[in-house]
């Protein structure tokens, strides 16, 4: 019984070929019936069999200098009796991943932004610094305010005009309350205040009762303005946004807020930090919804936040930051300060950038 082992490529083949066959001879020696009797003659040819299929390996991976060639035990005959392959890992080629190209610095930001819903926009040149699904419609809460403000001012009513809360005013959709009370009597440019600064409900509310033709003529106006300024995918169907149906994108609330920020009075009104209202004897005090207003460092020349379950936390602002003017819109932030934190992030990062 002869035995060859073969190692393709291999100068020293021969020399290495002639060594594992004296080995094996030996081995086989062992084989010739002695005394022990037959069983432990077949033990031994076992035993040398593998011996044989284990040198065959270490011969040839001498002979290559490693692993990754194919070998094999070859009978006389030529057939391969046992043959092992290279492991994948030497076997298969290795591509380092191709280089990817950096992210721009869109992208960057709107991964930097927690808002599920997010655009800032260079208010002069309307270049796109951030996007992130402002395409989609949503519910876009007490943002409403902003377009409330419009129509009331567009139909240049007496803004000393006394309007009073009454039962037609309560949220009867989602159950908010309010701190002023059916009854309440104030101007109607006290409610556009409240309205605008501390996103009083009834207020905008009895706004809208106030209007000519009442409620319903006044949202028919509110969509005709948003008609007319171009937000093709916002429709109202309230004055303060108290509802899931009242909607826009982010895209359309841009358009918003440049309108809005056509009118003095409301910029005066969403950008004062408090106001005092006198009702009866006594004075009631009303903080802005929006903390950023009054804070060292932010120049914002309008804003306007909202809330509710389905709308999530929302801001529009426009500001001026390192000499530049900024529209930002955050909608459907889950953390109470997610909105503001995005637009901090934002500025940062703007910053940092014109820098180098």
């Amino acid at each position: 019984m002869g035995f060859s082992i073969r190692s393709p490529g291999s100068a020293k083949e021969p020399v290495i070929e002639a060594k594992a066959t004296a080995v094996l001879s030996k081995s086989m020696s062992s084989l010739l019936p002695s005394p022990p009797g037959i069983g432990r003659i077949i033990r031994r040819f076992n035993r040398a069999a593998l011996a044989g299929a284990l040198l065959s390996s270490w011969v040839c991976v001498a002979a290559t200098g490693g692993a990754g060639t194919a070998f094999g035990a070859q009978s006389a005959s030529g057939t391969p009796l046992y043959t092992r392959t290279a492991s994948s890992a030497h076997s298969t080629s290795i591509k380092s991943a191709s280089p990817q190209p950096p992210l721009s610095q869109e992208a960057r930001l709107g991964q930097l932004v927690r808002s599920k819903i997010a655009l800032v926009v260079d208010a002069n040149t309307s270049e796109e610094l951030v996007a992130k699904d402002a395409d989609r419609v949503v519910p876009i809460a007490s943002i409403t305010k902003l377009m409330t403000a419009m129509v009331v001012l567009d139909a240049k009513l007496p803004l000393e005009e006394t309007l009073k809360i009454s039962n037609e005013d309560r949220d009867l959709v989602m159950g908010t309350t309010s701190r002023l009370r059916i009854g309440t009597a104030l101007s109607r440019e006290d409610m556009l205040h409240l309205a605008l600064m501390a996103s009083e409900n009834r207020a905008a509310a009895a706004l809208s009762r106030y209007y000519p033709g009442g409620r319903p003529a006044f949202i028919k106006a509110m969509n005709a303005k948003a008609a007319a300024l171009g937000m093709a995918r916002t429709h109202f169907v309230n004055p303060n946004g108290l509802t899931n149906e009242n909607v826009s994108t982010a895209f359309d609330l841009v358009k918003l807020v440049r309108a809005a920020a056509q009118y003095q009075l409301i910029r005066e009104f969403t950008t004062d930090p408090r106001y005092d209202v006198k009702i009866g004897g006594y004075v009631l005090p009303f903080g802005n919804s929006n903390r950023l207003v009054g804070l060292h460092g932010w120049d914002i020349d309008i804003q306007k936040t909202g809330f509710t379950n389905e709308a999530g936390r929302c801001v529009v602002m426009q500001l001026n930051a390192d000499g530049r003017s900024l529209i930002m819109i955050f909608l459907d932030g889950y953390g109470k300060l997610t909105r503001y934190a995005d637009a901090r992030r934002v500025l940062t990062q703007l910053a940092l950038a014109q820098k180098k």
